[in-house]
């Protein structure tokens, strides 16, 4: 529960007040100085008719200052020119002139990121800074044109269509609920062979839904104003954290517990996967592992996704973290696979497998993928083919669990015959 509180802690200080495509904030001479230009935000423009709107709050200061706004096309080129270079090579420039402006994007054959950069008289000159230290306060608006072609559309294109998933994903979510809550609630009431199994799935699959929902209305207000509600997301993104971690925590769990206790050749107990302080450990320290590279990703990325790109270098060895826990997994069910007789126990651990492997590649082989798409799609098929990927897992393993601890209820063989039984002894289950 600390570590939980932790990852929540540093969620609510990673807030980015600029997170939306209505950016507010301040231009800085100084800041603008040291970095040949502050660097405001990116937009991917789609179609024709973008426009870029801004508002002003000291239009005189802005004048004085020679205040400017640089419009990058793409993001090759301009990081490595020198600050004369950069100044005068932007495609567009926006002269800070008046309270409010309206500037049209010109027409976009196709989706194309747009980065805007702040500038003014005091960027690549070594004049004196005193008297000038007053920052210009702003609202910048990016707008896309909606179906009827009218710039009306907050969302960039690498963002298109993803409100839609969403709100997809929460009828299927609704309807599903409705079919299977009353079974499921049962088999968790009345308890089982597989009852610890069955909830932390379950916990895993409403946290899970419970991001979903926080991230369709942090996208519905956001179609509206294009700033939305980022502490939704940050909490989309909370929930789904605790959702790997428990997940992690109790696959390896599981693998690590069934390994050690045939190593013990004890046959006196069930096999159960939180028995052996050892297999508790190791998956703890994976946990650790996950939970501190999750955390320092937030840190390196500015821009909030449940899933990223793993662009930075804690989302690359969050990558490597997964494969290798993959491999880990995989050796352990190998050796079980090869060792055991019993039909029904052989299937019930390539089951398990599919589950897990599909849980925790599914991320990796994404990212890879999607380095065979634009850059506009690339979040979006991380996103929705991570998702979708997470979930049929999900099914995978709760019907392995369910059918598992029904067959062992109708069954004469004794506990210690099917994995992951829970009962005490043979005949602790009437």
């Amino acid at each position: 529960m600390h570590a939980f509180t932790v990852i929540l802690i540093a969620f609510l200080h990673s807030y980015y007040p600029a997170d939306g495509k209505t950016v507010s904030g301040v231009f800085r001479s100084h800041v603008a100085r040291e970095n040949y230009g502050q660097y405001i935000t990116r937009f991917l423009y789609y179609g024709e008719n973008g426009l870029m709107a801004y508002r002003l709050e000291n239009v005189p200061l802005a004048v004085h200052k020679e205040a400017r706004l640089l419009l990058f096309q793409g993001s090759e080129g301009f990081e490595n020119l020198s600050c004369l270079d950069r100044v005068s090579g932007a495609q567009l420039t926006v002269t800070l002139s008046t309270e409010e402006h309206n500037w049209t994007i010109p027409q976009q054959p196709r989706p194309q990121a747009w980065h805007v950069i702040y500038a003014d008289r005091y960027t690549c000159q070594d004049e004196e800074l005193d008297g000038v230290l007053e920052d210009v306060h702003f609202q910048l608006t990016m707008l896309n044109p909606d179906s009827a072609g009218n710039p009306m559309d907050h969302f960039s294109a690498e963002e298109a269509g993803l409100h839609s998933f969403f709100f997809l994903l929460i009828l299927a979510y609704f309807v599903a609920s409705c079919i299977y809550m009353q079974p499921l609630w049962q088999a968790l009431y009345k308890g089982g062979p597989m009852h610890t199994v069955l909830k932390v799935l379950s916990a895993a699959l409403f946290l899970q839904g419970l991001s979903v929902i926080l991230n369709y209305i942090h996208m519905a207000k956001y179609a509206r104003d294009g700033v939305g509600t980022p502490l939704m997301g940050n909490l989309a993104e909370f929930c789904d954290m605790v959702a790997q971690v428990q997940m992690l925590y109790m696959l390896l769990s599981l693998c690590m517990g069934w390994t050690l206790s045939r190593n013990r050749k004890s046959q006196s107990k069930p096999l159960q996967w939180d028995s052996s302080p050892a297999s508790t450990a190791l998956a703890l320290g994976g946990v650790a592992a996950q939970g501190a590279l999750l955390i320092w990703e937030q840190f390196e990325d500015t821009e909030h996704y449940s899933y990223h790109g793993h662009r930075s270098v804690p989302g690359l060895l969050l990558m490597v973290l997964r494969v290798s826990l993959t491999l880990i997994l995989a050796s352990v069910l190998y050796h079980i696979i090869s060792a055991e007789r019993s039909t029904l126990k052989r299937s019930f651990y390539l089951s398990f497998a599919k589950g897990c492997f599909l849980w925790f590649l599914c991320h990796p082989v994404l990212v890879l993928l999607s380095i065979l798409f634009s850059e506009y799609q690339k979040e979006k098929v991380i996103t929705i083919g991570v998702i979708l990927c997470q979930s049929i897992s999900l099914v995978i393993l709760y019907r392995l669990f369910l059918s598992r601890s029904l067959y062992w209820e109708v069954s004469s063989l004794s506990s210690v015959t099917l994995p992951l039984t829970m009962s005490r002894s043979p005949r602790g289950r009437h």
